[in-house]
């Protein structure tokens, strides 16, 4: 198994603009790669609080033997929780590098990937929430052609439905490599290189994980513990995280008032967010030194002192990343 490298490091380093006495959440710390790297910048008045909801990256975080550092066991969408125990109301940025890790996809046990024969899992915290096969068994056939075409974005959802029912009829669908073998049978074409498996496996992995549910509690909770000037600065690796995390910031960047009001520049109410430039993306070096890099997109914003609004609460919800 290959050791996870983390994406974008030192671009998320420059975003977050770490202080040495700062008080820094990672919110997903997965192997440790950006929280090593943070850690390498606090001095010795800093802190760094990591979380992840994978028993085996909580187990390797408190390997880390580090006075400045402590990990937790929890989702990020309990991030606020984390902090109260931890007592830090506020802190100088937040980092949250979203998806799956290389661990994760790289062991037949977890379930994530189509390359190798496991247990059909999938989920990101085994002690927690349903299988990717339990869900299978009872969902219905339009349940299931929604996931894939929407998470999955699968243009042939109706057939990868109607042919795992079809399946499930016959045997009990508990292993990858017979998920995998159903789709390839049902997927008539795709794009040369990927595996016809490959996006009814991301559906199920964002169904499964409530994936954007946990990014869409995570943000509001993030922004409103940020002090003022303070980084939030989020890795996106499909489309549909991106799409959430844009339209949050984006909201969350505006000040509730239409843009041609008669009223001066510096007399307009101040917005929660600044948008800090464009979405960065791994460098053709990264790229060819880890090809994970190549869908990663960073996003990141400042905290302003204007109190976050709790409309952009329902108003950016699990669904935004809906077009």
């Amino acid at each position: 198994m290959s050791a996870h490298r983390a994406v974008l490091v030192d671009e998320a380093l420059a975003a977050l603009a770490v202080r040495a006495d700062g008080v820094y959440v990672d919110a997903t710390f997965g192997r440790g790669g950006h929280s090593r790297a943070i850690l390498e910048r606090l001095g010795a008045a800093g802190r760094l609080i990591a979380l992840d909801r994978d028993p085996e990256a909580v187990a390797a975080g408190r390997l880390i033997r580090d006075p400045r550092f402590t990990v937790e066991h929890a989702p990020f969408s309990e991030l606020e929780r984390v902090l109260e125990r931890q007592r830090a109301p506020q802190v100088q940025g937040v980092l949250a590098d979203l998806g799956v890790s290389s661990p994760q996809l790289e062991d037949p046990a977890r379930g994530f990937s189509f390359r190798a024969d496991g247990p059909l899992d999938m989920r990101m915290d085994p002690t927690r929430g349903v299988s990717a096969a339990d869900w299978l068994a009872t969902a219905t056939e339009q349940q299931i052609r929604e996931a894939i075409g929407g998470y999955g974005e699968e243009r042939f959802a109706k057939q990868v439905a109607k042919a795992i029912v079809d399946a499930r009829a016959r045997e009990p669908l508990v292993r990858t490599e017979q998920l995998a073998a159903v789709v390839a049978a049902a997927v008539r074409t795709r794009e040369a290189g990927q595996n016809p498996a490959t996006r009814t496996f991301q559906a199920l992995r964002i169904l499964v994980n409530r994936e954007l549910e946990e990014i869409a509690l995570m943000l509001p909770q993030a922004t409103r513990r940020l002090a003022p000037g303070a980084r939030l600065v989020v890795i996106s690796f499909h489309s549909l995280e991106d799409r959430l995390v844009k339209r949050f910031l984006q909201a969350c960047a505006h000040s509730g008032l239409p843009a041609d009001l008669p009223i001066r520049a510096s007399e307009m109410p101040q917005a929660p967010l600044r948008i800090l430039g464009r979405a960065v993306r791994a460098s053709d070096a990264e790229i060819a030194a880890n090809p994970r890099a190549r869908s990663a997109t960073l996003r990141a914003a400042e905290r302003s002192n204007a109190a976050l609004d709790p409309a952009i609460l329902n108003r950016i919800g699990p669904d935004a990343w809906r077009s």
